[in-house]
């Protein structure tokens, strides 16, 4: 019996999910019901002080995912609410107009909750009165005067990002979880920072004995539709026009900037998922279907709008990769496309568009949807695009590279391989494969100044090797689908021979040709080679000739600088050279340039042969007639009368009759002569003995006839407000 009371009083119980004060006060084992045996061996009260946690924790945690859950339902029945009210207060405005029209004495309408984005006009008219605030006026400072409206964006009526100014929910790439600070908390970095800190404290506040788990993966928010409309949805443009207009950019557009598949951006496809890019591609299109002639009203309407969705870009967040389509349309086709095709690149880096073709290559065993993998293949190839644009710009006008980041597209051969290829993947990659080893020409030989050694030499030869096997193997790739005559592997065989012109032309930067050694002066006649196979390869070939309406401006200055080479080759060493040959040639890519409205490059052409001409007293290849060569509007303000020139200047100015135009009628013996003023620097007589590129690049080589907003047409002036 008493054996039985030892062995009842030393039996230690088992521990309970909780604890009772007497128990946990000692540190003792507690059976967690009451009375516990302790306290009634010991005679004190068993008190429990605090609940069970278990059933509490799973409560508040499904409280919180509920309440969740309601708060992006109200978020997104207040944007829809928000929505119907916008679209009420139009309506109200309407009805309140028209009745205002037959009642002059009715209320002024209600001021929307949302104001209207203010846009520039359609078409932008001539200068008018108004355009005055530019210049000083003797009005005084308290008279009333107008200002230009700003190209506003009115946030769109719903929570998500679009092109616009709202934060967006969803993640932006793949690897972004939950656990992640999201690429909109850049937009609102205060309110992302608090919820981070409201996290951290409850997290601390959770007891540690809770086990952890695993938390699945938030659902990542379906791509809101487009805030913007397309110029056909505003009625802009007909249905018909935009069909028409597609297809003409898709004859050899897309051919140039290998951005597109044919086969997946169809015209139905591109309208529903990007107007930015849409309009971009219509803009572009009626500027080609315009040729040499006045622009079109559908240009300006489709310009005006796509530059309008793109300054709303500048300022919020992008959750679309056709945005990055959409601004390098801009920038391809315009002369001062530095600035958008770098902000095309941030924009896609923010999107993680150069994680795309790692992605391709590191399949991980993940079975990937058709949607995931066309996804993947159209980020890669419109980051490969993006690559190849962005350090083509960077070589061409002499500014820095923006992105150095080589390893983004050491998979892009993948693409190729790839069942959703494109037809103009294999242009694309012989692109990137190129401008990757001019990166390195011009890394090596730019710091050298003109300096050729015996190691500059050696340098040069390895790396002409180099083009030649870089063209040998895209050649391959191209001859498998293309016969000998076509489009791309005509445009391969120009691309080499300009290669090897710029790399000499990067060499001999600041060397005089009167102080070259041998070696050098070999380089040179490199070059001329080098550039008269250029033009012959674009002249002889009738699909390039054809095609060249479709040319974006980098294609233009590959003839273009080639003939202004030879120019040059010929003012230095006439006699070595076959001044009639070249006269012709470049003569005939002067008069193709001028009917493809290629004005900045035939006119600059135009003045190396009016000077060569003059110096040598040709008389081969005379001038066209000046009916068959009008003057270029965007040229007039280039010509002054003679009048107003020194007579004691030499040399003399060129004359209109020189340069193949006609002077206005009715000015008697006075004759229109070319502004010194206006000839590029490199072409001017004291740097014709300079057979180097400049370090601007095209910058300094051609005239500078565009536009302030880097489009020809009639466009009202811009002020240099930066």
């Amino acid at each position: 019996m008493g054996g039985h009371d030892q062995h009842s009083s030393t039996h230690i119980p088992k521990r309970g999910a909780r604890a009772c004060t007497n128990c946990r006060r000692g540190k003792n084992r507690c059976e967690g019901e009451a009375p516990c045996r302790r306290c009634q061996l010991s005679g004190q009260p068993c008190i429990f002080e605090k609940p069970e946690k278990k059933n509490a924790q799973a409560l508040s945690n499904a409280g919180i995912e509920r309440l969740s859950r309601l708060e992006g339902q109200y978020m997104v029945l207040q944007s829809h609410m928000l929505g119907l009210q916008h679209s009420m207060d139009r309506i109200l405005t309407t009805l309140q107009a028209n009745q205002a029209a037959h009642s002059p004495g009715g209320l002024p309408p209600p001021s929307p909750m949302y104001p209207p984005t203010v846009r520039a006009p359609a078409h932008f008219p001539p200068p008018r009165e108004d355009m005055e605030m530019y210049s000083p006026s003797d009005d005084p400072p308290n008279s009333q005067r107008s200002f230009p409206p700003l190209p506003g964006f009115a946030p769109p009526p719903h929570k998500y990002a679009t092109y616009g100014i709202v934060p967006s929910t969803a993640p932006s790439s793949d690897d972004e979880s939950e656990d992640t600070l999201p690429r909109a908390s850049l937009n609102a970095p205060i309110e992302a920072l608090q919820g981070l800190a409201n996290a951290a404290a409850e997290a601390a506040a959770a007891p540690s004995s809770t086990s952890s788990r695993v938390k699945k993966r938030k659902r990542v928010e379906p791509t809101p539709r487009n805030a913007f409309p397309h110029v056909v949805e505003k009625g802009l443009v007909s249905d018909a026009e935009a069909r028409e207009l597609y297809h003409i950019f898709f004859s050899g557009c897309h051919l140039f900037i290998p951005l597109f598949d044919p086969a997946y951006d169809t015209y139905e496809s591109i309208m529903e998922r990007s107007p930015w890019t849409f309009d971009a591609i219509l803009a572009v299109a009626s500027k080609i279907k315009g040729g040499s002639g006045p622009l079109s009203e559908t240009f300006y309407r489709c310009l005006d709008e796509a530059q309008g969705i793109a300054r709303s870009s500048l300022f919020g967040p992008v959750v679309r990769k056709e945005a990055v389509q959409g601004m390098l349309l801009l920038a391809a086709w315009s002369t001062n496309g530095w600035l958008p095709s770098g902000h095309a690149m941030r924009m896609a880096l923010d999107l993680g568009l150069h994680r795309a073709l790692e992605k391709l290559a590191d399949g991980n065993g993940k079975q990937r949807t058709d949607d995931e993998e066309r996804n993947l293949v159209v980020s890669a190839r419109i980051w490969l695009c993006l690559y190849w644009f962005d350090h083509q710009m960077s070589l061409g006008t002499g500014r820095p590279i923006v992105l150095r980041d080589e390893s983004s597209i050491k998979h892009c051969r993948l693409l190729l391989t790839h069942p959703m290829a494109s037809p103009t993947d294999v242009r694309l990659i012989s692109q990137v494969e190129l401008i990757a080893q001019k990166t390195q020409i011009y890394e090596t030989l730019s710091p050298l100044n003109g300096q050729v050694n015996h190691n500059t030499l050696a340098f040069i030869r390895r790396a002409n090797k180099a083009l030649d096997k870089w063209w040998s193997d895209g050649d391959e790739l191209h001859r498998q689908t293309m016969d000998e005559d076509s489009l791309l592997r005509k445009m391969l065989v120009c691309e080499l021979h300009y290669a090897k012109l710029w790399l000499v032309c990067v060499a001999l930067r600041g060397v005089s040709w009167d102080k070259m050694p041998f070696e050098q002066r070999e380089l040179a006649f490199q070059a001329k080679d080098a550039a008269s196979s250029c033009l012959s390869t674009f002249l002889n070939s009738s699909a390039f000739r054809a095609a060249l309406r479709y040319a974006v401006h980098d294609t233009l200055v590959t003839a273009s600088f080639s003939g202004l080479f030879l120019l040059k080759m010929a003012n230095l060493f006439a006699t070595e050279l076959d001044l009639p040959a070249i006269v012709v040639q470049v003569e005939q890519l002067s008069q193709l340039l001028s009917d493809v409205a290629a004005e900045r490059y035939a006119l600059t052409l135009g003045i190396m042969l009016a000077n060569l001409r003059r110096k040598m007293g040709l008389t081969i290849g005379p001038p066209h007639s000046p009916a068959a060569m009008p003057v270029p509007p965007s040229a007039e303000g280039m010509f002054v009368s003679s009048n107003f020139i020194d007579p004691t200047i030499m040399p003399q100015p060129f004359t209109m009759e020189e340069l193949g135009f006609a002077w206005p009628a009715g000015n008697g013996s006075d004759r229109g002569v070319f502004s010194p003023s206006a000839i590029p620097p490199w072409l001017r007589e004291q740097s014709l003995t300079d057979l180097g590129l400049p370090v601007n690049g095209s910058d300094g080589v051609f005239l500078q006839m565009g536009n302030a907003n880097g489009w020809s047409g009639d466009f009202a002036p811009m002020p240099e407000a930066w």
